[in-house]
């Protein structure tokens, strides 16, 4: 992984290729590289970022290309190791995980193929290279050279002298793009946006040919199909960083917006429908039993936030599951549950293969949570809500959780609605509460100046600990991720009155220790949490409410929200931590868009 452009035009590709990858930068890598058909094969790659490839390619002219972000899974960074990858008169790109490529590899070398990388992916060059020995086609050469293939793949593959570029996916996104002067392919929309709106997003088995004046598709049955063609409505200016400095800070400033056109379809609803998940909710949410949350990463901290509501509301019994371990656990099938899986960019690897995991075990009453709308595990599951929180660049994720807990919270009503556990008063309150969601959010951006100053007394710290209770003790787990991601502090979080189950022993004047207060049932007993902290010498960063009754003393500084916002609280607390996390970053100096060893989209296990 990470990124793919791949492009055959009338016009000098090159451009289209660099900028592509420029856009898909936000997916973490390590290299860059491209091939070009002009009319001989040239290679050029750079270990670093696109900004040094673009240098290198300056002066070239294209009529045929292909391009690749590579994020390492096999090899470490280095120019031997970055895409693309040649066999003879062919290059080739790829996203994914090769399980099978040791045994091929040994079929190859004993072939008499030399490899110069320590890829998976030069693997796949040779073994289509091999194949053209007796199929001198290349589309055909290519399905039968990836039918051998086992795993996740996404590639593109050009050979010389051919005039066409040959794509193919299993698991790991690839899409085309249908433009006025010639067709092209990528990981992501946002490459493509520069010159076409109009996608077509492949399925699994699918391979692809790509000229000039056409494109044919055939499926994993190998027979022709025609996939629809989708006019995107990405703006490209909402993949730009405008005013801001990093996309990280735009994006946890685009919050409000995001969270009003989320809840859009709620504006002037006076009951909370079952329709908004789909036009078979009515029936799927009335027959559910209990439900399955299964995420990875911030999701999965989404997620555990949900539970709190479906217990308290619904009354269902949920549980929640990392995504990589639920796969590969023996569990207990339930085909009266509710599996949701949870995923900004809705082709999460374990997520997805989770969720085809469920369902081979008859669990079929699914719900995509996404923030995509033709991504794969969205088209994975019988029921979506889509987030529409737009395009998010930066790694650390924020505008997309925030978006999925209005989401999950919209479920949570749902489903007590259907149960006959929600009030005519509760309804109208929960209603209100979220309309007005967007602006207590906006409220929150405002102590920014005062998160500036907090950022800059513990930043040349090595560790935080973070502390909740209740359902805001998944918001310390994701305020500490949030500072680890990408200051690079090593950040933990517990429940408060584990405190002193273990961690109490690292509380020192050196560990600053960030908690969140909201006025709730459990105040009294965090503030004893508080307490405890400070006799051994802690210095503590707290969050309230504004009338959460904690007074700053030495040792214990207090921001406080504008307002308490009792059940949706998560969402405006988790606002200050990622503007903490932000600014102890930009103290520190590191790339807050692009953290180290992190990929956006996670498309391998």
């Amino acid at each position: 992984m990470c990124g793919i452009v791949a492009a055959v035009a009338s016009r000098n590709v090159v451009p289209v290729l660099v900028e592509g990858l420029r856009k898909l930068e936000y997916r973490g890598y390590d290299s860059a590289g491209l091939a070009l058909c002009n009319p001989t094969l040239t290679r050029l790659r750079s270990v670093g970022r696109v900004a040094e490839l673009a240098i290198q390619v300056e002066g070239q002219t294209a009529h045929l290309g292909i391009a690749h972000t590579r994020w390492a899974t096999h090899g470490v960074p280095s120019e031997k190791n970055a895409h693309p990858h040649i066999s003879g008169g062919l290059a080739v790109v790829h996203n994914g995980i090769i399980e099978n490529y040791a045994a091929l590899k040994q079929e190859l070398l004993a072939a008499g193929y030399v490899f110069t990388s320590d890829t998976d992916t030069e693997v796949i060059a040779h073994l289509i290279q091999a194949t053209l020995k007796t199929e001198p086609d290349l589309f055909l050469a290519v399905q039968q050279a990836t039918s051998q293939l086992v795993g996740a793949y996404a590639i593109a593959v050009l050979g010389e002298g051919c005039g066409r570029i040959i794509v193919a996916r299993q698991v790991a996104p690839l899409l085309l793009g249908i433009g006025a002067d010639g067709n092209y392919a990528a990981s992501d929309a946002s490459a493509l946006l520069q010159v076409t709106r109009h996608m077509i997003y492949l399925e699994d088995g699918d391979v692809a040919e790509l000229g000039q004046d056409g494109y044919r598709i055939v499926g994993a049955d190998r027979t022709a199909v025609t996939r629809e063609v989708h006019e995107s409505t990405l703006s490209a200016d909402a993949v730009e960083l405008g005013e801001y400095r990093h996309y990280m800070q735009k994006e946890i400033f685009e919050q409000p917006q995001a969270l009003a056109t989320t809840l859009e379809m709620i504006g002037g609803a006076q009951t909370f429908s079952a329709n908004l998940f789909g036009a078979s909710a009515p029936d799927v949410l009335r027959a559910v039993k209990s439900v399955l949350i299964i995420a990875c990463g911030t999701s999965y901290h989404a997620g555990l936030v949900a539970r709190y509501w479906i217990e308290q509301f619904a009354g269902l019994p949920c549980a929640v599951e990392v995504a990589s371990e639920y796969r590969y656990r023996v569990s207990v099938p339930d085909a009266a549950q509710l599996v949701v899986a949870i995923s900004q960019s809705g082709e999460t690897a374990d997520t997805l293969a989770s969720i085809k995991h469920a369902k081979s075990l008859g669990m079929h009453k699914t719900l995509a949570i996404c923030n995509v709308p033709e991504s794969a595990i969205v088209r994975e599951c019988a029921l979506r809500f889509l987030t529409r929180a737009g395009p998010e660049i930066g790694v650390a994720s924020t505008k997309a959780f925030t978006t999925q807990l209005a989401a999950l919270f919209l479920l949570a009503a749902t489903l007590a609605k259907q149960g006959g556990r929600l009030s005519a008063e509760q309804e109208v309150a929960h209603l209100e509460a979220l309309r007005h969601l967007p602006v207590a959010v906006q409220k929150v951006l405002a102590l920014e100046p005062g998160i500036v100053q907090w950022a800059s007394l513990f930043a040349d710290k090595q560790h935080a600990l973070f502390l909740g209770r209740g359902h805001h003790y998944p918001i310390a787990l994701e305020g500490a991720l949030k500072l680890k991601e990408i200051s690079y502090i090593h950040a933990e979080a517990y429940p408060a009155g584990e405190l002193k189950h273990g961690p109490l022993a690292l509380v020192d004047k050196n560990m600053p220790v960030i908690s969140i207060a909201p006025n709730d049932t459990l105040l009294e007993k965090l503030k004893s949490n508080l307490k405890e902290v400070a006799a051994r010498g802690g210095e503590l960063y707290v969050f309230a409410d504004a009338d959460s009754q904690v007074e700053p003393e030495p040792g214990l500084h207090i921001l406080r929200l504008p307002e308490h916002y009792g059940a949706l609280s998560p969402v405006l607390h988790v606002v200050p931590l990622q503007l903490l996390a932000y600014h102890a970053a930009l103290v520190k100096g590191t790339d807050v868009d692009k953290p180290r060893n992190l990929a956006k989209s996670v498309t391998v296990e």
